[in-house]
């Protein structure tokens, strides 16, 4: 099984490459992804965790599991205006969280497991989890939707805990 890349590991920081076509490769990629954030136990999982640098997600936010939504190159394209907070985390920072808002539901244009462009919304937890893989994506943790004072707070509690 593929590792989880440590903060502040370079691919964290790197907006990952667009996904052509949905390959063989990419379904093996999306299918270690699964089984990492299964381990975890997570909610979502970005290919960029892994150190690869492509645009593929993977989210289950169901309680029973088995609902995973494999997706390449995802995109919001309208989100509600109503926000939703949530304690968000990541394998590639242990020990720390912070609560973040973000719309409370979107609605994600991704190519799918058979290679289609797809358009679906998510609400809640999932539309959370869609949202920060997007982050992760670009290059983005969820912690940089904090107050400076926030994250660095977070960050320093963090190498502590590394420490």
């Amino acid at each position: 099984m593929r590792t989880v890349v440590s903060w502040p590991h370079a691919a964290l920081r790197t907006p990952a490459a667009d996904v052509p076509e949905i390959t063989d490769e990419v379904r093996t990629i999306w299918e270690d992804m699964v089984d990492v954030m299964e381990a975890m136990p997570g909610v979502g999982l970005a290919a960029v965790q892994l150190g690869v640098p492509l645009r593929l997600a993977v989210v289950d936010a169901s309680t029973a599991r088995g609902q995973v939504v494999r997706m390449a190159n995802p995109e919001v394209l309208h989100a509600s205006i109503e926000f939703r907070e949530h304690d968000e985390a990541s394998p590639c920072l242990l020990g720390v969280s912070a609560v973040v808002k973000r719309p409370r539901a979107v609605t994600v244009r991704f190519l799918n497991e058979v290679g289609e462009t797809e358009e679906r919304d998510f609400v809640g937890l999932w539309a959370t989890s869609v949202q920060h893989q997007i982050d992760h994506l670009a290059g983005k943790m969820y912690f940089d939707r904090l107050t400076k004072l926030k994250r660095d707070m977070l960050l320093k509690k963090a190498a502590k805990l590394v420490r």
